[in-house]
């Protein structure tokens, strides 16, 4: 409890230091988790169809093993209620140190399970059941590690690029999983694949470390010394802020529906229906991520600005225009084309994406932030996320064409801006403070 109290009133230069800690942590933690969650969605793609779900189709096997990568997405609300009670009622420290520990054993796990060709169906069910583990694991990650972040600044700071570096972890998760499926898929066709799954064990004990030693957020040490952790707090967040859980899950719609469509739809298409090489798309995909380090956090930063919800509506209207241009590009079959428009991907995704985090996270109350923040964003995994490859590859096999992605991605953007517009922006409020106890939110430009 002195530690709590401690880090509750601490200044100055205390204070900046901890600050650069929870960044770091959180940035760490998050990358580890992505890429942990990533390498599984490219063996979704690339390997497991045969290794586990082996058919005379391609197409029912490419299905069936991403029915599996859905089931982590729709574990994601599962973990967002669990380790979000826990976030609101214990701190987000503990929580997400929990949080660390259960991705890192799922997903080092997948890399020891049988083959069809040795245990059969069980395989792919011991597969399944790991999968969902991830997903549980992932769903209580992203609201403490942003919380980590956002609640170590200056209640009326920088929120927008504090709450990016937790996004950033995005990217380098995405650059690590393909680097080591890149690197080890080629080995050896029957284990090659599984060492990328084992290695995440390193990276599992790096950001063990990292997190264990950050002091407790703040608000969250403040809500203690005043008693003010609810009992409950999964149920009164979804009584008293169910329009902020649905609006939050909402303008993530046009953000991550495309995002998995760029990341993981695209190795299947450009490989098997443009014919381009598979090594050519990784590149492109890798360049991608690595312009998404820098506009993650500048994203972020123009937000805290500009103000959220204009630079949320900005990005979503980008991905709406950017929807029929990204497709078009691709199917000249045209490297050069192909590398722009994949390459530009998810800079343009990264407009919604760097701020989201703030934006969320300031729609609830300390109290019953973590609760709030991780469900409304975790949500969106089963509506927008998880689908989207599933939808992808449905829409291509009954219309024959490119088309009816980009539509559909363009009607996900179109219900982000509308949410968006809907959402209360509150970029220039004490977050530090209880709302329902404060002022009505500061105005900002619409």
């Amino acid at each position: 409890m002195a530690e709590l109290t401690q880090a509750a009133y601490v200044t100055g230069e205390v204070r900046r230091r901890e600050r650069f800690r929870a960044v770091v942590a959180s940035t760490v933690g998050t990358s580890i988790e992505w890429y942990d969650f990533f390498v599984y969605g490219f063996g979704a793609i690339l390997i497991f169809p045969s290794v586990f779900f082996p058919a005379r189709n391609p197409t029912v096997s490419l299905l069936a093993s991403l029915t599996t990568y859905f089931g982590g997405f729709a574990a994601r609300p599962i973990g967002a209620a669990i380790f979000g009670h826990y976030g609101d009622r214990i701190g987000r420290k503990a929580t997400l140190i929990a949080t660390l520990v259960f991705m890192g054993v799922a997903t080092f796990l997948v890399g020891l399970v049988p083959t069809y060709a040795q245990i059969g169906i069980w395989g792919a069910i011991i597969l399944t059941v790991l999968r969902i583990l991830q997903g549980i694991g992932v769903g209580g990650e992203w609201g403490g590690s942003v919380l980590l972040s956002t609640e170590w600044g200056h209640p009326r700071g920088r929120r927008g690029f504090l709450g990016s570096w937790p996004q950033f972890g995005v990217p380098i998760g995405l650059i690590l999983g393909y680097l080591a499926l890149k690197v080890f898929q080629p080995v050896d066709v029957y284990w090659g694949w599984r060492i990328p799954f084992l290695l995440s064990a390193i990276l599992f004990a790096v950001g063990l470390y990292i997190r264990v030693g950050v002091l407790e957020t703040p608000v969250f040490a403040r809500l203690l010394e005043r008693q003010r952790v609810e009992r409950v707090p999964v149920l009164d967040v979804v009584v008293r802020n169910w329009r902020e859980i649905v609006l939050s899950a909402l303008i993530r719609t046009g953000q991550q529906a495309p995002f998995y469509i760029f990341t993981t739809y695209i190795l299947t298409y450009a490989v098997k229906t443009l014919k381009f090489k598979q090594g050519d798309v990784f590149n492109y995909v890798l360049v991608a991520a690595f312009l998404s380090l820098l506009t993650v956090p500048l994203w972020g930063y123009v937000s805290d600005l500009i103000g959220r919800k204009r630079m949320y509506v900005i990005g979503a209207a980008a991905m709406l225009v950017w929807s029929f241009v990204y497709w078009p590009l691709l199917d000249t079959r045209v490297a050069g084309l192909a590398f722009l428009a994949i390459a530009l991907s998810l800079p343009i995704h990264d407009m919604q994406y760097g701020p989201q985090a703030a934006f969320i996270a300031e729609s609830f109350t300390g109290r019953l932030r973590y609760s709030g923040a991780s469900l409304g964003y975790q949500l969106a995994s089963v509506t927008a996320g998880g689908p989207a490859p599933l939808i992808a590859v449905a829409l291509l096999a009954a219309y024959k064409t490119s088309l009816a992605i980009a539509i559909y991605m363009a009607i996900c953007a179109l219900i982000s801006i509308v949410a968006a517009a809907l959402l209360t922006d509150r970029t220039r409020q004490d977050y530090s403070a209880e709302y329902d106890e404060a002022a009505s939110p500061a105005a900002t430009p619409a």
